[in-house]
């Protein structure tokens, strides 16, 4: 069966689309709101979910206990501050090797990875450095 046509949904995947912060469903509540005031912060969180279980946004989970969501489903790695805990996409080579080094010694197949990069981000650094 076809999924029916959704206005809101198509605004939830078109805000995703020109953010690079990777966003909660707070935030994305609070800007789609300003195009669908009559949105619910349900109907995001279920159109956030559709989305992520049919591939066309990635749901981030970094370790805050929030969800954070990507419309670039493409393979890459994230940044995650621990100070301000924003939630960058690093540009850098992969790292599918780690899948060989990682099976070396286990008894099984081992067939992706997700990674997280911790640290201080540029801004917080700057702001320790003042």
């Amino acid at each position: 069966m076809a999924l029916k046509y959704s206005r809101q949904r198509e605004e939830i995947k078109s805000f995703l689309m020109t953010r690079k912060d990777h966003p909660t469903a707070d935030v994305v509540y609070t800007n789609v709101r300003m195009q669908y005031p009559n949105i619910s912060l349900g109907t995001v969180y279920r159109n956030l979910t559709l989305l992520a279980d049919m591939g066309e946004i990635a749901r981030l989970r970094v370790g805050d206990g929030v969800d954070h969501f990507d419309a670039d489903t493409s393979p890459h790695y994230h940044f995650v501050c621990n100070d301000c805990g924003s939630v960058i996409d690093l540009e850098m080579e992969d790292i599918n090797s780690i899948l060989e080094i990682a099976g070396a010694n286990f008894d099984g197949r081992i067939t992706g990875h997700i990674t997280y990069f911790s640290g201080s981000c540029g801004k917080c650094c700057n702001k320790a450095a003042i």
